[in-house]
C-alpha cells in the first residue's frame, strides 16, 4: 500500500538534502556570465526546459508516482552539455511539481533518480564514446543517442521503483506488476525519440548542439 502520511520520509529528506548539494554545486560551476549575455544559450535553455515540461505532462499510470512517461534526457544533455542540461531539467521539473504532476515530498529524489541520474551517465556515455570509440556520426547518433536514451529509461525506472520498495510506499511486487514490467516497452521509443531529434539536430542545427563538431564527425569522412 501507499504511504498516506503528509511528513516526509528519511529518504525524502535526504533527498531534498541531496538536491541542495547538488543545486550549490551546479551553481558554482554554472557559467552564468554565458547564460546572461548568450542570447542563443538563453533560447536552447529555457526552450528546452519548456520542451521537457511538455512532454513530462503526458504520462500513464495506475498508482501514485509508478507513472510514465518519456524522458528525453540524454537528448538534451548531448544539446546542452551537463551543465545547462541539469539546470533546463531541474526547471521543467520545477514546472510539472508546481502544476501537481509530482509531489513537493518527492522533489529531492525525483531530482536526484529522474534527472541527475540520467543526465549524468548520459554524459559519461558520450564522454567514454568521445575518448574510446570512433568520431563518426553513425557512432555519435547510435552510441550517443539512441543506446543510452533506452537504457536511461531502464535505469530511472529501475532507480524510482528502488526507491518506492525501500521507503516501504510499495510491495516489490506490485512494484513489478505496475512499473518494472512496462520497461520493455518504453526502450524503443525512448531510444527512437532521443536517436530521432539528434539525427534532424546535427544535420539542420548543428550549431544548436553543444557535444557535436564537424571537424571530429563529418571532415574527412
Amino acid at each position: 500500500m501507499a504511504h498516506t502520511e503528509t511528513a516526509l520520509s528519511v529518504i525524502q529528506i535526504l533527498g531534498w538534502l541531496g538536491f541542495g548539494l547538488m543545486c550549490i554545486t551546479l551553481w558554482r560551476h554554472l557559467p552564468m556570465a554565458r547564460l546572461r549575455e548568450d542570447k542563443k544559450v538563453q533560447h536552447l535553455v529555457f526552450g528546452t526546459a519548456a520542451s521537457v515540461f511538455v512532454l513530462w505532462l503526458f504520462r500513464a499510470g495506475i498508482h501514485p508516482g509508478l507513472d510514465v512517461h518519456f524522458l528525453w534526457l540524454t537528448a538534451l544533455t548531448l544539446i546542452l552539455g551537463l551543465r545547462f542540461a541539469l539546470l533546463s531539467a531541474l526547471i521543467a521539473l520545477f514546472g510539472v511539481t508546481l502544476i501537481g504532476k509530482e509531489s513537493w515530498a518527492m522533489f529531492g529524489i525525483n531530482s536526484l533518480l529522474g534527472v541527475a541520474l540520467p543526465i549524468l551517465c548520459s554524459y559519461f556515455v558520450y564522454s567514454l564514446s568521445f575518448h574510446k570509440l570512433p568520431r563518426h556520426l553513425m557512432v555519435y547518433v547510435f552510441v550517443c543517442a539512441f543506446l543510452p536514451g533506452a537504457l536511461m529509461m531502464a535505469l530511472k525506472m529501475f532507480a524510482l521503483g528502488g526507491y518506492y520498495f525501500v521507503d516501504g510506499a510499495y510491495r516489490w511486487q506490485v512494484i513489478v506488476d505496475n512499473y518494472l514490467q512496462l520497461i520493455p516497452l518504453m526502450l524503443f521509443p525512448e531510444g527512437m525519440l532521443n536517436g530521432m531529434t539528434m539525427t534532424l539536430l546535427i544535420i539542420y542545427k548543428p550549431t544548436w548542439v553543444y557535444t557535436f563538431y564537424d571537424k571530429y564527425y563529418l571532415q574527412d569522412k
